[in-house]
């Protein structure tokens, strides 16, 4: 049978998900190509030339993963490429300061330094206005309104006008300082050079804000799916709080680690939360997700604690080495588990599911009445209402058999037996 240009086109195009995780895959190598290049170096004698770190690597795979999977099931929208670009400048800028860093060991500089020096903080500046897009585009894939369009213009136009300026202004450049700091450091950059570095990290903080700005003003206003799908966003931003409270935390103790888990943590559930908003992932359960997150984590907490209060509290009275306490913990930790997941359930659905808390007291408060309820009139009414009070359903009609069919039922019954 011939073939139609309507079946052609009706046909599921293979191509962007094969070019989707093909990039995937390109990342994943990049990565490993990166800690090789570090183990390099380590064994020329210069470790403090490293780039790899772990705790950013996980945000790096996050974005691929979710990149590669919203560009092979939604083509069309814009996000999934826009993540995958975002891990194409994250790996440019890694690219960058490997290659400044192997220009630093014995036998001289390597050819076009100067400009791979201009490049790296330039692509890490490419990697924040990435961020702004994906914030200004989710989660529809299209500007919030055509006001917005000077905006995204402005965000192409003022960056290739910075690069070319990066590109001609004077100024000097040492990579050996460059390449030991962040690419927003800019401690090998002097001159005019520096001033236009400075006013492009200025643009993209800003353009970063003002995306970030824009989701906010669409979630007062939307509503249906859409404002479904930016819940899943406003989650990601009250973790964004959560994880600033602990990064202020580590940095008044000192401790450089917490800071550095508390942000990459929150930088790899960003893509997370955007690729569940798009793909309209459990959208009416996000209550019920977030309050069983929150429940299991203060009970994993709690648990914890009290395991290691007994464990403790019993090693001190019982000899040294006795396997006694580590058995009494665990029983304890099996006998309060029930008990103390319920408790803990109930005061998390009160605060953050309430749709499901006042259903459950709905539902008790009906299956106590209906003990002492004798009218069948007066219970249908109320079990209509319990009905439409938890369940919420456009339409509900309850049906009962007459009671004459009822009595012809049990006759029957009674001369069969």
């Amino acid at each position: 049978m011939p073939v139609t240009p309507a079946a052609r086109l009706a046909r599921p195009r293979r191509w962007p998900g094969v070019v989707a995780w093909t990039l995937w895959a390109l990342a994943m190598v990049a990565c490993l190509v990166i800690p090789w290049l570090d183990q390099q170096l380590r064994r020329a004698g210069r470790p403090d030339l490293t780039q790899w770190d772990l705790r950013p690597g996980i945000g790096l795979v996050s974005a691929a993963t979710v990149g590669a999977v919203l560009a092979s099931r939604r083509p069309r929208h814009p996000v999934g490429w826009l993540l995958l670009a975002q891990v194409a400048a994250n790996l440019a800028t890694g690219a960058a300061a490997q290659y400044l860093a192997w220009g630093l060991l014995p036998g001289g500089p390597l050819p076009a330094t100067r400009y791979v020096a201009l490049s790296y903080p330039a692509s890490a500046g490419g990697l924040l206005l990435l961020l702004g897009f994906v914030l200004l585009l989710t989660p529809t894939g299209k500007l919030p309104s055509p006001g917005w369009r000077w905006w995204a213009r402005a965000m192409v136009a003022v960056p290739l006008l910075l690069v070319v300026l990066v590109t001609l202004a004077p100024g000097p450049v040492d990579p050996s300082a460059q390449v030991l700091g962040s690419p927003f450091d800019f401690l090998g950059l002097g001159g005019g050079l520096l001033v236009v570095n400075q006013l492009a990290l200025a643009f993209t903080t800003l353009a970063v804000a003002v995306c970030a700005g824009s989701l906010v003003a669409r979630f007062r206003r939307a509503r249906g799916v859409e404002r479904q799908q930016l819940r899943w966003v406003a989650l990601a931003a009250a973790l964004l709080v959560v994880a600033a409270g602990a990064a202020l935390v580590g940095l008044a103790l000192d401790a450089t680690e917490v800071v550095t888990w508390a942000i990459s943590a929150w930088v790899a559930g960003l893509p997370l939360a955007i690729g569940a908003a798009i793909l309209r992932y459990r959208l009416y359960d996000l209550d019920r997700i977030v309050s069983r997150t929150l429940a299991y984590g203060l009970l994993s907490v709690l648990l914890g604690l009290g395991y290691a209060a007994v464990v403790l509290g019993l090693g001190r009275l019982l000899p040294q080495g006795s396997s006694l306490a580590v058995a009494a913990a665990t029983l304890t930790v099996a006998a309060v588990f029930q008990p103390l997941r319920r408790r803990i359930q109930g005061v998390v659905d009160r605060r953050f599911n309430r749709r499901r808390h006042d259903a459950a007291t709905t539902i008790q408060a009906f299956s106590t009445h209906l003990r002492d309820q004798l009218d069948l009139d007066t219970l249908r009414a109320e079990l209509l209402a319990v009905v439409d009070q938890t369940m919420q359903p456009t339409r509900a009609s309850l049906w009962l058999r007459p009671s004459h069919a009822l009595s012809s039922a049990a006759g029957g019954h009674a001369a069969r037996q």
